[in-house]
C-alpha cells in the first residue's frame, strides 16, 4: 500500500509539471505532424537496396532450376539478389516475419506442367509491407520472367503449327500477323500468374510510421527522467531520510518503479489518443495489441529507468550520458530512419535497442499480425525490464 502512494505521488509531480508536459507529451505529438507529414515520401525514395528473397523450389523443374539459377543467382541480379533457399512456406513465412528475408516466393510442383497451354502454374509471392520497394523489385523480375517464358511457349507452339502446313506467300504474312498478335496479347495480358500476398493485411502509411517512431522514442527519455527523479532525492537526501522511516526499503523502490510505470503508461495512452483524433493515424485493428506491447515497453523503460539511476552518481552525469544514450538508440532502433534502410550487419545490431522492439511491434499491428509474431518482442521487452528491475533494486545506493 505505501509503495502505491509513493508512486501516486512520483506521479503527480511528473505530470504536473509544465514543462515536463510540454517536453514529453506536446513536442511528440508536434514532431510527430512534422515528420510524417513531409518524410512520408523519404521511404519510397531511396537507392535500390540489397534484397534477400526466400525461395521454396519443392522439385528440380527446368524452368524452376533456370529461374533460380540463371535469373535471380545470375550475373545481372548477383549485385541486388541473394537467394535463401527454404524448405516450405511455412518457414518462408516465418522468416518474414523475422526479417531474415525481405521477399519469398513459393514454387509450385512441376512449375512447368501446363506449360504446353502457353501458361506457368501459380507462383506466390510474399512480402513484408514495411519493405515495398524490396517486395516489387522481386515481383518485377518474377513478373518478367514469366511473361517471357509463356511468350516463348505460345510463340513456339504458334510456329511449329502453322510450320506443319505448307507456307505459301500469304501464310507466311497470316504467320507474321499470327506471331505478332499472339506476342502483343500476352505481352499485354493481365499478370494472373503470380499471387502476391503480404504478411501484414495492410500497408503502414509514413504518418502511421512515424507515429510509431516517435512513441518508442519519447518513451524512452523516461529512462533519463526517471532515473534523474531517484538520483535527486538521492542528492538532497529525501530517500535516505525516507529509508529510515517504518516504510521498508522494497516498498519503497517499488512505489519509484511504479511512479515512473504510471507515468510512461499515461505518456503512451494520451500520444495514441490524440495522433488517431487529430491525424486519423490507425494504429491497427486490435487495440489489445497495441495497448500489451505498449505496456510491455513501458516495463522494460521503468525498469531501466531503476538501473540508470543505480549506476550514475549524479543527475548532471546522468543527463550527458542518457541524453547521448537515447539519441543513440534512437537512430539505432529506427526511430529516426526506417531500418529497412540499414545493412544487415545494423538490423542485427539494433536489436540491442529496446526501442526497436517496440517499433517494429507497433509497425506489425498496424500492418495486422498474429500475436505468434508478437510473442518474441514482448517476451524480450519484459526480460528487459525484470533484469533491469533486479540489478537496480540491487545495486541502489541510498547515498
Amino acid at each position: 500500500m505505501k509503495s502505491l502512494i509513493i508512486a501516486w505521488k512520483d506521479f503527480k509531480i511528473r505530470f504536473t509539471d509544465r514543462k515536463g508536459f510540454f517536453m514529453m507529451i506536446f513536442f511528440p505529438i508536434i514532431l510527430t505532424a512534422i515528420l510524417g507529414t513531409a518524410l512520408s515520401g523519404i521511404m519510397a525514395e531511396t537507392s535500390l537496396p540489397k534484397t534477400t528473397v526466400g525461395i521454396v523450389q519443392p522439385d528440380n523443374d527446368a524452368i524452376a532450376k533456370i529461374f533460380v539459377d540463371d535469373v535471380l543467382k545470375g550475373k545481372d541480379l548477383k549485385k541486388l539478389v541473394s537467394v535463401k533457399k527454404v524448405k516450405s512456406e511455412n518457414e518462408l513465412k516465418s522468416l518474414l516475419r523475422d526479417e531474415k528475408i525481405d521477399a519469398g516466393i513459393s514454387i509450385p510442383k512441376e512449375w512447368s506442367g501446363n506449360l504446353q497451354d502457353g501458361q506457368l502454374k501459380q507462383v506466390k509471392l510474399l512480402t513484408d509491407p514495411g519493405k515495398e520497394l524490396n517486395g516489387s523489385i522481386i515481383e518485377s523480375v518474377l513478373q518478367t520472367f514469366v511473361n517471357r517464358v509463356e511468350i516463348t511457349s505460345s510463340s513456339t507452339k504458334t510456329v511449329l503449327t502453322a510450320s506443319a502446313q505448307t507456307l505459301t506467300p500469304v501464310g507466311m504474312q497470316n504467320l507474321a500477323s499470327e506471331l505478332t498478335s499472339s506476342l502483343n496479347q500476352l505481352a499485354k495480358q493481365n499478370q494472373g500468374y503470380v499471387q502476391a500476398s503480404s504478411i501484414g493485411k495492410k500497408q503502414v502509411s509514413g504518418m502511421q510510421y512515424y507515429a510509431a517512431a516517435m512513441a518508442a522514442m519519447f518513451l524512452l527519455f523516461n529512462v533519463i527522467n526517471g532515473a534523474k527523479s531517484i538520483i535527486n532525492e538521492r542528492e538532497t537526501e529525501t530517500l535516505a531520510r525516507l529509508m529510515s522511516s517504518p516504510t521498508s526499503k522494497l516498498s519503497i523502490l517499488a512505489g519509484k518503479f511504479l511512479g515512473n510505470l504510471y507515468f510512461v503508461v499515461a505518456q503512451f495512452t494520451i500520444f495514441l489518443v490524440v495522433t488517431n483524433l487529430l491525424f486519423h493515424v490507425n494504429w491497427g485493428g486490435n487495440i489489445l495489441q497495441t495497448g500489451l506491447i505498449g505496456l510491455a515497453y513501458s516495463i522494460a523503460v521503468s525498469g531501466l529507468a531503476m538501473l540508470f539511476a543505480a549506476i550514475m552518481k549524479s543527475s548532471k552525469t546522468a543527463d550527458t550520458v542518457g541524453g547521448v544514450g537515447v539519441q543513440v538508440f534512437s537512430i539505432l532502433g529506427g526511430s529516426m530512419i526506417p531500418l529497412t534502410i540499414f545493412p544487415k550487419t545494423m538490423q542485427m545490431v539494433a536489436n540491442i535497442a529496446p526501442n526497436k522492439w517496440a517499433l517494429s511491434s507497433f509497425i506489425d499491428i498496424m500492418a495486422g499480425t498474429t500475436w505468434n509474431t508478437l510473442t518474441t518482442p514482448m517476451i524480450v521487452l519484459l526480460l528487459i525490464g525484470i533484469v533491469s528491475i533486479m540489478l537496480g533494486t540491487w545495486r541502489l545506493q541510498v547515498k
